[in-house]
């Protein structure tokens, strides 16, 4: 796991041994089952997550529903608010493949930024690309149908279509279970005519 995790840091900055070594004293890999509940509503936690193997999913609870926002995949992080601003988490982050992650926190990324300056260079660069995506990704959201987003994610993230329970598919796309199971088959149906 260690080289794909070095493999990615290489897209945005070369480190040196010590670095490397630096980096693997932490002790962030970790392993979770699928149905692991990393982070609850009402907790409060400063651990950040990046996805070495597995996916996560961020979900609300409303009025007894849960509301999928959104899921985290290989190479992709996810730094819940309540990490950043120090207060009780609005919404659950939880496992829904067994999963490898890294496992980090803001004292961590003090420590590594201040003896390692490339990797606060590394995170400005990789928050900046989340953060254009994310704002994509809302824009998207918002003005498409509920059969352009399906559409969508067909196109930009197939993967999800197979790992995903259609539940909390239905739900992320914004959709009862019933609507997408309609929804794919007139889908399959206009591409056969």
């Amino acid at each position: 796991m260690q080289d794909i995790l070095f493999d990615f840091i290489s897209k945005y900055v070369s480190l040196t041994e010590e670095e490397k070594n630096a980096l693997l004293s932490l002790d962030l890999f970790h392993s979770a089952k699928k149905g692991t509940i990393l982070l609850k509503e009402g907790q409060k936690s400063q651990e950040n997550y990046f996805v070495l193997k597995g996916c996560i999913r961020v979900y609300y609870i409303v009025d007894g529903e849960e509301k999928t926002t959104a899921f985290y995949t290989e190479m992709e992080g996810v730094t819940p608010h309540c990490a950043i601003n120090e207060t009780y988490s609005e919404y659950y982050v939880s496992c829904i493949e067994d999963s490898i992650l890294l496992v980090s926190n803001s004292d961590m990324g003090v420590e590594m930024n201040s003896k390692f300056p490339k990797f606060e260079i590394m995170c400005r660069m990789l928050s900046e690309e989340l953060l254009a995506k994310k704002i994509i990704d809302f824009d998207e959201f918002k003005i498409s149908s509920p059969e352009q987003r399906y559409l969508n994610l067909l196109q930009k993230r197939p993967d999800l279509i197979q790992r995903i329970p259609q539940y909390q598919l239905a739900s992320y796309l914004g959709i009862k279970p019933q609507s997408l199971s309609r929804l794919k088959a007139r889908i399959l149906e206009k591409s056969t005519e």
